[in-house]
């Protein structure tokens, strides 16, 4: 999340407050009382602009899917290689995790425990949605490249999301001291290394 700012709203100072208690109160609840003292308002000035907790969760994870996917857009205009492509977007996402450790605990669902079921369900299908990109992109590969991928296509990208979505749980887990990032480059290109390979053109008869 971005530094407060002069011109930031209230709406904005609660998200925020929110994503800092996430991380330095890692594996705890929090409640609405602590979150409004940390804003350093009552209560009831969180609910003027959150109906409810689930809500300011809702928030953050619309602040997580704007900013991923809005990106993961650019990439796709300004690189036209799968690999590459595949690369930044994985990339992206470790480097955002690194950058917001609170809202990890939303991306690895922990901080979700024994909340509405619905943000569990929002989390799980901005990872569908994720995976779903790189197959996509994984399956033009052969159309505009004459590569195709060594594992079926839905294997492959899903080996390559759990890769990352398992660096960020250790991110998690380590209370933030493993950086989803560490050894990630070396890591990519064995992964990289057999993810597609040119499509054997038919035998002339």
């Amino acid at each position: 999340m971005t530094q407060e700012t002069p011109k930031q709203t209230r709406r904005e100072q609660i998200l925020q407050a929110l994503a800092l208690m996430l991380q330095e109160d890692s594996g705890k609840r929090i409640t609405t009382a602590a979150l409004a003292r940390q804003v350093g308002v009552s209560e009831a000035a969180l609910y003027r602009h959150f109906p409810s907790k689930a809500r300011m969760f809702e928030g953050l994870i619309e602040f997580i899917e704007e900013t991923l996917f809005e990106r993961i857009r650019r990439i796709l205009d300004e690189e036209p290689q799968a690999q590459a492509r595949c690369h930044h977007i994985l990339t992206l996402l470790l480097g955002f995790a690194e950058k917001n450790p609170g809202l990890c605990r939303l991306l690895g669902g922990d901080a979700l425990t024994g909340e509405t079921a619905r943000l569990r369900v929002r989390m799980t299908q901005l990872f569908d949605r994720l995976e779903t990109q790189l197959k996509q992109i994984l399956r033009e590969a052969e159309i505009h490249e004459g590569l195709r991928t060594t594992l079926q296509v839905s294997a492959a990208a899903n080996l390559l999301l759990a890769t990352a979505d398992g660096r960020i749980t250790q991110y998690v887990r380590s209370d933030f001291r493993r950086l989803p990032t560490e050894h990630w480059e070396d890591q990519w290109q064995m992964l990289s290394a057999r993810l597609l390979v040119a499509t054997p053109h038919p035998a002339h008869v």
